[in-house]
């Protein structure tokens, strides 16, 4: 098991998103964006996960080299990415950062299921792992708010070129699995996918990520108008993902007693009140410090729990497009419509509609979990595998 190769790729790459959804957004306000441009570029960058996880999947598994893709992808990202230094010109910056994004979301979905395969599919060691990514976001998070607060949110264009380059360079040591894929006869992708436990896990993802879409792209500035300084906001984003940490450690015990089905249940109830709870309380530093608390279930446990149902429905050689699938439907397609959403309703309807609306998609994510995903067994779904 490569451990601080793989975490390495983890801490980077998750300080890149660190830097994007925490930062992004006011650099775009500096500089003169208002809330439908910001929601429109959040959404562009979510977009090309609709495409770019499976282009670059197809690719790896066309040439087996799945890794070699990886490195490829970080590079042409990291230099794709150096254009957004040129000019605050909204439809150059739209342009530069759906080029970037469709490198650098190629990588990921890539080196997670090559992390599933070194961990031989036990998710207390993906976990662990997986929690490098969760201390990146925080020290990208928390520490440059100071920084920013004492300068200007022009530093997140190059603490971003940072954060690229480390996913390169890591990129470069990531070994392949000697786990062999399986040599079973495939079941077609598409047939797998029509499955009703397998479809309506993929709609539950897409929804959950919609329902982000306020917390993503307008969390930063919703609390900056609310009086908020650089430093505080970087504590609560830092301080709801050391929450996330804390679950990476136990949640493997967790599970013992709870199935994935509930966990699923919980994941999405919890981020219902927690949507709730931030649109409608912002004066409430208190009320916002226990909202940042859930975040290590509604994203945490959720994510986790995701990464192993991904991993138990797609087996073999479908791990990599599976995935690929998972990034596409839920952050890809997900996240460009809570984005889109996010920008169109922010200033018409305000921030607590916006936000109920997000607590609404949640809600009916739950609904869709406790009516169509049934368990299999006393263990929860698809605990004896996709096909039961």
């Amino acid at each position: 098991m490569p451990y601080w190769r793989l975490s390495g790729f983890y801490f980077f790459y998750f300080s890149a998103l660190g830097v994007l959804v925490s930062w992004l957004g006011l650099y775009f306000k500096q500089i003169g964006f208002d809330a439908a441009q910001i929601g429109y570029i959040t959404a562009i960058m979510y977009l090309s996960r609709i495409v770019a996880p499976n282009v670059w999947a197809w690719a790896a598994g066309y040439s087996g080299q799945r890794l070699w893709i990886v490195k490829l992808a970080s590079l042409l990202a990291l230099i794709s990415f150096t254009a957004a230094f040129f000019t605050t010109d909204f439809w150059w910056l739209a342009l530069v950062f759906l080029l970037f994004s469709f490198f650098w979301n190629a990588a990921l979905p890539q080196v997670e299921a090559a992390t599933m395969q070194h961990s031989l599919g036990e998710t207390s060691v993906y976990s662990r792992v997986r929690l490098w990514g969760s201390v990146g976001f925080i020290v990208v998070a928390i520490g440059l708010g100071p920084i920013l607060d004492a300068t200007s949110y022009w530093w997140v264009l190059p603490s971003l070129f940072v954060c690229l380059l480390g996913i390169f360079i890591f990129s470069l040591m990531i070994p392949e699995s000697q786990a062999e894929a399986s040599n079973e006869v495939a079941e077609p992708l598409l047939r797998l996918m029509m499955r009703p436990r397998v479809a309506a896990f993929l709609l539950v993802c897409l929804l959950m990520q919609a329902s982000h879409g306020p917390y993503y792209t307008f969390y930063s500035i919703y609390l900056n108008e609310s009086g908020y300084s650089g430093t505080a906001i970087g504590l609560l984003w830092g301080f709801g993902v050391v929450c996330e940490i804390a679950v990476f450690l136990w949640l493997h015990h967790v599970k013992r007693h709870i199935g994935l089905r509930h966990i699923l249940l919980i994941s999405f109830s919890l981020a219902a009140l927690r949507w709730l709870l931030i649109g409608f309380f912002p004066q409430q530093v208190w009320v916002l410090i226990f909202a940042q608390v859930l975040h290590a279930v509604t994203f945490g446990v959720y994510h986790a729990t995701a990464i192993e149902m991904v991993h138990k429905f797609f087996t073999g050689r479908h791990h990599c497009r599976g995935q690929a699938i998972y990034g596409s439907i839920s952050f890809g397609i997900g996240g460009a419509l809570g984005s889109f959403y996010s920008g169109l309703l922010w200033k018409q309807a305000g921030a607590t509609m916006t936000f109920a609306i997000a607590a609404g998609l949640a809600f009916l994510a739950f609904i869709i979990v406790a009516v169509f995903i049934r368990p299999g067994n006393s263990s929860g779904v698809v605990a004896s595998g996709p096909g039961q």
